[in-house]
């Protein structure tokens, strides 16, 4: 269910003294160093593939404090674009590239840095740019860059359809599943039925053997009619009195659940929800049986999502894809459509958790189509290093956060409205789906439904709600884009 708070920013390499620029880069990229005025420094990294380049840019301040600022260069290659940036607004104008502050990082202390980066394109030569100003103090001197290194193969991307998507109006039905239809992956997108990338939103319940009472006629009726959610988690544990108990009775109450979100017209996330242990080698057999059952059973659906692991941990990515590599195939001879979430190192932190970060799943992805990679997140323990991670990584790899808190990684404490809000803008901005934890009355702050609720009938109403959950219904029932032309 939660990430543990091992909070670890991913760390460019940091050269040059006061007053110094330097453009450095890992093995065999672009290299350029420079003296510059006394202001600011800057580390430029880029990793290529034919095609394109990643640049990852550091940017310490020398001068006097600031609240807000713009980086400035210009690119040596006409060739160079900038596509897809993160932790900072982007914009070019022929060769030259403008990058202004987010609302998170615009603050720099003397000696203060923060790290921004994009995806770019580039023609022959991809030579690194040697003059940077920042708030219009200049950081330039002479350079002598390196020979580029050998392209690399590119980002993967999910192969188009191979029939076109429909041209005919959206059905008339107005809930999300009637609109969007079967969902897929189309490159970092997840995609409606008309090719166009969408977000859903919803919630996740707690865990079906504790909180089942939670789940019934009038809360789903809730949750789709006064909620407006676009989406049902259903968290199925396979330990803690979970499905290794009763194989049989939990495929069933996921199979009902499924028909209860497909009714109220919302996608139902098939939540495998292993913790502890954290190998997901442990539960393969357990896996394949029952992801058998239910993709044998809901094929025909439209609405079926497949999570097969939640939230793998002491782990290694190798082990995690290799795990994937062997149930996908389970799932796919029942539903070749159907998209799948794969678990990521460290509580489904993109490794960040664990000191690393999304690379190693960008340079060795599933190998499968219709996969997404999943992230989660507490708002009051994941902040500023995990956003900026996620907006990298969102450039180049689909992700679903299937489960986020607004409290701390226990699940409980304080509600971190300003975390949370900050998370939600930025999901919304990427048009990256989520399922808030959790739809139940549980006695901790990550609930969203007063204790005792689940014991009565009204599910309406403010007076329900706690903290958490007034926050994220204010925020699930804003208008859907869902776009369908």
């Amino acid at each position: 269910m939660k990430l543990l708070p091992r909070p670890s920013r991913r760390t460019l390499v940091m050269a040059g003294a006061v007053g110094a620029l330097t453009v450095a880069a890992s093995a065999a990229v672009p290299v350029a160093s420079a003296q510059a005025a006394t202001g600011c420094a800057v580390t430029y990294t880029t990793s290529s593939w034919s095609g394109g380049f990643t640049a990852n840019i550091t940017i310490k301040n020398l001068g006097d404090a600031v609240d807000g600022w713009t980086l400035g260069f210009a690119f040596p290659d006409a060739g160079q674009r900038v596509g897809q940036g993160w932790s900072a607004t982007w914009s070019q104008a022929g060769a030259a590239v403008t990058a202004r502050n987010v609302s998170w990082n615009g603050a720099l202390a003397t000696g203060a840095s923060t790290s921004i980066g994009f995806n770019g394109t580039w023609s022959a030569a991809n030579p690194a740019p040697t003059a940077f100003t920042l708030n219009g103090t200049a950081c330039t001197g002479a350079t002598t860059p390196t020979t580029p290194p050998a392209p690399t193969t590119p980002p993967p991307t999910t192969p188009p359809p191979t029939t076109p998507p429909p041209t005919t109006p959206p059905p008339g039905g107005q809930t999300p599943v009637a609109i969007n239809g079967q969902l897929r992956v189309c490159g970092a997108n997840l995609c409606n039925q008309y090719g166009k990338p969408i977000q859903l939103r919803g919630m996740s319940t707690h865990g079906i053997q504790w909180f089942a009472n939670c789940l019934n006629d009038a809360s789903l009726d809730a949750l789709a009619d006064d909620w407006r959610a676009d989406l049902l988690r259903i968290a199925m544990y396979v330990q803690e009195d979970g499905y290794e108990t009763d194989p049989a009775g939990f495929t069933n109450r996921v199979n009902t659940l499924v028909d209860e979100a497909e009714q109220r017209g919302m996608y139902a996330l098939i939540d495998f929800h292993t913790l502890t242990p954290g190998d997901p080698m442990h539960n393969l057999a357990r896996a394949k049986t029952f992801f058998a059952a239910v993709s044998a059973r809901n094929a025909a659906k439209k609405n079926v999502i497949y999570e097969i692991a939640n939230e793998p941990n002491g782990v290694s990515w190798a082990t995690i894809k290799s795990y994937a590599e062997q149930v996908i195939p389970v799932i796919r001879a029942n539903d070749p459509d159907a998209v799948v979430v794969v678990g990521t190192r460290g509580w489904s932190s993109l490794g960040v958790s664990d000191g690393s970060n999304a690379n190693e799943v960008i340079n060795n992805p599933v190998n499968a189509t219709n996969v997404m990679y999943t992230f989660h997140f507490y708002a009051a323990s994941h902040r500023d290093n995990y956003r900026a991670e996620v907006e990298r990584a969102a450039a180049r790899l689909p992700l679903f956060v299937t489960e986020f808190g607004t409290v701390d990684y226990t699940g409980d404490g304080g509600v971190d409205a300003a975390s949370s809000n900050a998370w939600l803008d930025l999901l919304d901005r990427l048009k990256i789906s989520y399922a808030n934890w959790t739809y139940s009355d549980k006695a901790e702050g990550s609930a969203a439904l007063r204790p005792g609720t689940c014991a009565g009938s009204t599910y309406t109403g403010p007076g329900v709600l706690t903290e958490s959950g007034a926050l994220i219904r204010d925020r699930i029932r804003t208008p859907d884009n869902f776009p369908t032309a």
